[in-house]
């Protein structure tokens, strides 16, 4: 049997560094199920006590069926016994299994940025995960700038490693903090820390500010380490983190490692890549490895020739195997695959061989290039394929909508917006119009819709809009421009779903999002006409 390889993710929180990324609690719980649908073994939700997102979060954390759930903190502060430390309080009070503390492993910094004597920082480490470890908790140590201090003092850094080790930590990670270490270094410094620490309880936290993230993370497998930290798609503070959308098959598909994730998850890829990118509201990286829209694209002429006889010539994996597909520039091929996997996702069953198989393709091909984004709104995609199989009864039927927004001051002299709504829509054969007024026109429309449906349907009262998400697609033209609309929306049951609206209008792009919530809802409750 294949070694194994822990992964651990920290999008969630060395993501949210990034500069212009702000994850919302609703973000938070979406990447995290989708991190534990992958197969990833441990998702860190952030830092409880650090702000009201990470509070939010750890109050009603994600329901993972495979990942373990872990919080991210730091040691005992000097001066104060665990027992009587906020910060370890906070750790153990949000039930998180497993714990993540960060301490100090360079001379230096203890010196000058702690100041205090170097023995002291050693206990801190210890106490702290011994304490945790007596609460019941998986205790980890992330080993900060633990490659800067073992070139500076190795005798110490090892000290405070071992420290935590004795103490009974899983994994002890050593962190190349500031990303100035290069693969060789790190692959020298990790072989000789593995003579100490035995390798299958040390882990690996890179940063990629010489774009040596992700070798810097294979290195020290190579030698020894056993967990690596990482997040999706690079994201991190200044250059980003070890991207473990990349490392994740460099460990499968080239090194042989056995990892959490199976051969049939790691076609998920793509899809996670993306959804990630949609979260954000950023455009996905065309040129990501493994996983970008040009990753297997070849342009005419002798490249393609070669690929035709033999794909090996110019790729270096079956594509397929990450989830993405050959690209050849001059046909654009089809993703047949792609659509098959997207439908066993959401249980549809469908042979391979039915020629509806076809005309979803070319559906889907051509609302992507309207602007839909299928990976990040499962549930949109979900009710395109089964209204093209004629799986989805027509629940309702649009007439019209109008919204009116009125900006006035009020009677106590305050200026305030107003939205009002009037939806007519013909229901089971009855005609109806209803007028809501609401917090804003998405507001206004979702509260008249549901007005009108909810005698007919009353499972419809059970939902709430949990996150709204506008991106520019065309930002070239202005006020003018293409408009994507993402809704997360969520049942008294807990249950998630994201859906998708494109138009040149971002009411119009809104209201068609709403829609599919509403028959999201209503098919998955299996209510016939």
């Amino acid at each position: 049997m294949a070694d194994r390889v822990y992964l651990y993710d920290t999008t969630l929180r060395d993501g949210a560094q990034t500069q212009g990324v702000d994850f919302s609690a609703a973000d938070k719980i979406a990447i995290s199920e989708a991190l534990d649908r992958l197969g990833i073994d441990y998702v860190e939700g952030g830092w409880p006590g650090a702000n009201p997102t990470d509070d939010a979060v750890f109050a009603d954390p994600p329901k993972l069926k495979r990942a373990t759930w872990t919080a991210f903190g730091m040691t005992r502060r000097p001066g104060r016994s665990p027992e009587n430390d906020p910060g370890l309080s906070a750790l153990i009070n949000c039930e998180a299994p497993a714990v993540c503390i960060v301490g100090k492993t360079w001379d230096f910094q203890v010196d000058v940025a702690l100041g205090i004597p170097r023995a002291d920082n050693i206990e801190m480490i210890a106490d702290s995960i011994a304490h945790l470890k007596a609460k019941g908790r998986e205790a980890q140590l992330d080993a900060e700038h633990f490659f800067d201090g073992y070139k500076a003092n190795p005798t110490y850094a090892l000290d405070c490693v071992k420290a935590a080790y004795e103490a009974g930590a899983r994994w002890l990670t050593l962190c190349d903090t500031n990303g100035g270490t290069l693969p060789d270094e790190v692959e020298r410094i990790v072989a000789a820390v593995a003579k100490v620490i035995p390798g299958e309880r040390l882990g690996i936290h890179t940063h990629n500010d010489t774009e040596n993230a992700v070798a810097n993370s294979l290195a020290a497998v190579r030698s020894g380490v056993r967990l690596v930290q990482g997040t999706l798609n690079g994201l991190g503070e200044r250059c980003g983190n070890a991207n473990l959308v990349a490392l994740l098959p460099s460990l499968m598909l080239k090194m042989g490692f056995e990892t959490g994730v199976s051969e049939e998850g790691l076609t998920h890829l793509v899809s996670i890549s993306r959804l990630l990118d949609e979260r954000i509201n950023r455009a996905p990286n065309r040129y990501a490895a493994y996983v970008g829209e040009n990753a297997f694209a070849h342009k005419g002429g002798l490249h393609v020739s070669a690929i035709e006889k033999d794909p090996k010539t110019y790729e270096h994996i079956e594509p397929e195997k990450v989830g993405n597909q050959r690209k050849i520039l001059v046909s654009d091929q089809a993703g047949r695959s792609n659509i098959l996997s997207r439908c066993r996702d959401v249980g549809i069953v469908i042979p391979a061989d039915d020629k509806r198989i076809g005309e979803l393709v070319n559906l889907v091909k051509e609302r992507e290039f309207d602007g839909f984004a299928y990976d990040g709104a499962e549930a949109s995609f979900e009710l395109l394929a089964r209204r093209l199989l004629g799986e989805v009864p027509d629940y309702f039927t649009i007439n019209s909508f109008r919204v009116i927004d009125e900006r006035r001051w009020n009677a106590l002299g305050k200026l305030i917006t107003l939205s009002e709504a009037t939806v007519r829509l013909t229901v089971k054969g009855e005609q109806q119009m209803t007028v809501a007024d609401g917090n804003g026109p998405v507001n206004a429309l979702d509260e008249g819709l549901r007005k009108a449906l909810v005698p007919f349907y009353p499972s419809l009262k059970d939902i709430h809009l949990t996150d709204y998400k506008v991106r520019i697609l065309t930002p070239q033209d202005g006020t003018k421009a293409v408009t994507r609309v993402m809704i997360e929306s969520q049942n008294g049951k807990g249950e998630r779903w994201t859906t998708v609206g494109v138009s040149p209008n971002v009411i119009d792009a809104s209201f068609n999002a709403l829609l599919d919530v509403l028959c999201y809802k209503l098919m998955r409750d299996k209510i016939s006409l």
